[in-house]
């Protein structure tokens, strides 16, 4: 007779109301409330992320743990706020940009941000294309020849199959036109053991392959995160970042400041700070953009370049992104360019 052996609440994923109250993550009071949240939106803690939490409402739980306010939709908040159904031509495609498209092999995430944009639409039942619907997938992009570049996105493709996803890599690197292959992921800090070696086999292509990892809180970036980071860039493959400004995770000079300095000793580079999408639920979260804007013009010369992200707006309705950086020079009536620090020349 084998001697049973207990798992430990931060040994698994943590997806139900009553994980989050066993694991001290809510209160007991909280089950009503937790169980209408979880009516409309999936949850998942996966072990690496819930060791991060040290209170519900850190920057680390406040990503990840459902809240009541979820459950408050403001007038302004829609179901597809980047109009990802609009600009999808066949299951699993979204084409907003002429030169490149999103390719969603599943709509299934290591955790599921409780800002996430997608919020409607992922789960862990969700989303993951037939053979058939990915063959019909990949048909589209090779009989779109100005497509240049595929975004993996979904869900996360990271937790696919090595197989699967080299499955993938490979179509996509026999189209002629395809130069670059994208993959965007939380994978990293969330669950950093997935990325093995045969998932980084799977990854392999002659063509030019980057990894855009989301990473909002410098707390993310643990020894785990860093040595699966690592051992992407070990194969010659470029990893950026992006990140959501996010009221009570990032939102001060301390936070992101931290954030960004975390990014580059990591040798990962900050690539965009995202405006909060519009998803429902999502308000309280929410940063002015004026209030963004300001908090990033504090920070100029405080860090070095290569810790500047691009900081933009994903247009509602399918628009595409803009950025929304910070005005440093100001024409006046008078000639002359001033920035915060006063005049600094004349122009014509």
């Amino acid at each position: 007779m084998h001697d049973t052996v207990k798992t430990s609440p931060k040994q698994r994923v943590l997806r139900t109301p009553s994980d989050l109250i066993q694991a001290g993550l809510a209160p007991e009071a909280a089950r009503n409330t937790l169980d209408a949240v979880a009516s409309q939106f999936a949850t998942a803690i996966p072990p690496a992320f819930q060791a991060l939490i040290e209170a519900p409402d850190d920057p680390i739980g406040r990503q990840v743990i459902p809240d009541a306010r979820e459950l408050s939709t403001q007038p302004y908040e829609t179901l597809d706020p980047i109009g990802d159904d609009a600009l999808s031509p066949i299951k699993g495609i979204v084409h907003r940009y002429e030169d490149r498209a999103l390719l969603k092999p599943l709509l299934i995430c290591p955790l599921y941000c409780r800002f996430c944009f997608r919020r409607e639409h992922v789960g862990p039942d969700g989303g993951l294309l037939s053979d058939e619907e990915l063959e019909q997938a990949l048909n589209w992009v090779r009989t779109h020849p100005a497509i240049r570049e595929i975004i993996l996105t979904g869900g996360d493709p990271l937790m696919l199959a090595p197989r699967r996803l080299k499955h993938i890599v490979q179509s996509l690197s026999a189209i002629p036109h395809i130069e670059t292959i994208r993959i965007h992921s939380r994978v990293p800090v969330a669950d950093p053991a997935r990325i093995t070696p045969e998932l980084l086999d799977a990854m392999e292509t002659d063509r030019a392959m980057w990894v855009v990892a989301h990473i909002n809180h410098a707390r993310e970036m643990t020894t785990e995160a860093r040595t699966a980071i690592r051992s992407i860039l070990g194969c010659a493959i470029p990893v950026l970042s992006q990140s959501v400004l996010l009221r009570g995770v990032n939102d001060t000079e301390e936070a992101l400041e931290a954030l960004l300095r975390a990014l580059v000793t990591a040798r990962v580079k900050p690539y965009y700070l995202h405006h909060l999408d519009a998803a429902p639920g999502t308000s309280h979260f929410h940063v002015p953009i004026e209030e963004g804007r300001a908090l990033l013009a504090r920070l100029r010369g405080r860090v070095t370049g290569l810790a500047w992200p691009t900081y933009v707006l994903d247009i509602p309705g399918g628009k595409g992104k803009v950025p929304l950086g910070p005005d440093y020079l100001v024409a006046g009536n008078d000639g002359k360019v001033r920035s915060p620090k006063g005049e600094i020349a004349s122009f014509t």
